[in-house]
């Protein structure tokens, strides 16, 4: 990176600081997606910790990643990645959701979010429900 930003010492730091602050957090938003595919109690609330963890997560690391770039080559296939994943993640999401809807899992409601009480379309309790 030293190259891209003309080699200024103090650059190099502060890139260094930047790039570390951002791996962390982005290493604690696919923490917590991972910890949110186990506690959360639905197809539709996990599915959102995988979401938020596919795109916020990957993407502060590759931003982190795009930090230490070492030449401009690097950087620009790291952008490219990073676009490909910010356009991706939530369109394979959504359309993952869409068609659990459309075959019939409903989300669970009510204050309780317990197990058992699925419905199906009509308003009926359905079997099971998977989880």
């Amino acid at each position: 990176m030293d190259m891209i930003f003309g080699g200024a010492a103090p650059w190099g730091l502060v890139l260094d600081i930047l790039s570390w602050a951002l791996f962390l957090i982005g290493g604690f938003a696919v923490a917590a997606g991972a910890l949110g595919l186990v506690r959360f109690p639905d197809f539709y609330t996990r599915l959102h910790a995988a979401g938020v963890t596919d795109t916020a997560g990957a993407e502060l690391i590759v931003l982190g990643m795009l930090l230490q770039a070492p030449n401009w080559l690097v950087a620009v296939k790291l952008v490219f990645i990073g676009i490909f994943l910010g356009l991706t993640s939530p369109v394979a999401t959504h359309a993952i959701a869409h068609a659990a809807h459309m075959v019939g899992f409903m989300p669970m409601l009510g204050p309780a979010l317990r197990y058992g009480g699925y419905r199906d379309r009509d308003g009926d309790e359905a079997e099971g429900g998977g989880a």
